[in-house]
């Protein structure tokens, strides 16, 4: 697929592209697993948001068939890209964590991991894959790790937590994960190290990345997964020859799957309600094709909390939150009053979607909202 003459591809271009592929320029007719499998990743840092996600992406969306999928580990949840908490078919969970691996491994210094060498790590995993057969708390955790190393067994569950593979297990609750987490070995275990696995399966999460957030550059992918740019050049280098190569609008290079949808940049993109920590905000190193450079450090606070944002035309241009009168908007530039009608309506359906289960959602980030910059701010639904 590789030519020597690049096509361009225009910032509104390239904002399409990633809303069609992550099922923001309609609702689709998809079940939870497809609908998982085609946006790649979900963040899941607060229980709620993997729910808002896919709300937000399918139609007649029902929270009772993710509760469903994360039951039956269809869909799991785990600590994989950037070292947070991911959703993801169950299919792209073991080669995410094995292309992870080195970076995991590097990762495991005494100091990170209360005083315990790697070596002595690597020798505590299959025993704890083991015990979390069925599903074990933190502190059941820890107390099993005390009574086989001299290590405290809380400062080296920190450390390994990330590296061995384990999986959250539902704990209940209005959203299937509540605040107290409960681990489960994954059903799928990896085999031994090597460097070989670890550079196919790269590979592979490169192809599901292009899939659902290309086109994209080096160091987006490298964003993406917190794996150094040096082993994405490796993995694009093999790849080479099945992908697409773009020039995005200030020159750089970006790569693409070659059936990759690359809608017109005037195509037009419904207004949205995203969920905290939406993955469409994060996955790039370069978030303007999504996120307002002026914009980026109102949404994305100094501790890494990433507000409820709207997206018009495909763009962040606010956030929301709810209040004890209802769904509360904020634009931080003018918008014209048939978007504001466009946001109500979705703030209707929103407020309908939560009041069965957690209408007050993510009100413990209220705090914020003293500290955002003036904005239009209006009730849409109550």
């Amino acid at each position: 697929m590789w030519s020597d003459v690049l096509v361009k591809i225009s910032a509104a271009e390239l904002n399409r592209a990633t809303l069609a592929r992550q099922l923001l320029l309609a609702r689709e007719p998809l079940g939870v697993l497809e609908g998982t499998r085609r946006i790649v990743a979900i963040q899941g840092q607060h229980p709620a948001s993997p729910y808002l996600a896919l709300w937000n992406r399918l139609v007649d969306f029902d929270p009772a068939d993710l509760d469903a999928a994360f039951a039956e580990g269809h869909v799991v949840k785990s600590t994989l890209l950037r070292g947070t908490l991911h959703v993801v078919h169950v299919d792209d969970h073991l080669p995410f964590h094995l292309a992870m691996q080195p970076m995991l491994r590097s990762h495991l210094g005494q100091a990170r991991s209360g005083g315990l060498a790697p070596e002595a790590v690597y020798e505590l995993i299959p025993g704890l894959v083991e015990f979390a057969a069925e599903p074990r708390g933190t502190a059941a955790i820890e107390q099993w790790i005390s009574e086989r190393c001299s290590a405290p067994g809380k400062a080296v569950w920190w450390g390994i937590r990330n590296f061995a593979p384990l999986l959250h297990s539902p704990t209940g609750g209005p959203w299937s994960f509540g605040q107290r987490p409960s681990y489960v070995a994954a059903a799928r275990q990896p085999d031994p190290y090597s460097v070989e696995l670890a550079g196919s399966m790269l590979e592979s999460l490169v192809w599901r990345y292009l899939e659902g957030f290309g086109p994209a550059s080096i160091a987006d992918i490298a964003q993406f997964a917190s794996i150094t740019r040096t082993r994405v050049r490796r993995a694009v280098e093999t790849l080479r020859e099945k992908l697409v190569e773009l020039q995005g609008a200030d020159g750089t290079d970006l790569y693409d799957v070659p059936d990759g949808p690359r809608p017109a940049g005037d195509t037009p993109a419904p207004p949205r309600l995203m969920p905290m920590w939406d993955s469409t905000l994060l996955g790039y190193a370069d978030r303007s094709r999504i996120v307002p450079t002026e914009y980026k450090a109102v949404v994305t606070r100094t501790n890494g909390d990433v507000l409820p944002t709207l997206l018009v035309d495909g763009r962040v241009a606010g956030v929301w939150r709810t209040t004890p009168d209802g769904i509360e908007a904020t634009a931080f530039s003018p918008l014209p009053a048939k978007t504001w009608k466009a946001l109500a309506a979705e703030a209707e359906a929103l407020s309908t979607f939560l009041e069965p289960r957690d209408p007050t959602v993510y009100s413990r980030y209220n705090n914020w909202w003293p500290t955002l910059p003036p904005g239009d701010t209006r009730l849409l639904a109550s």
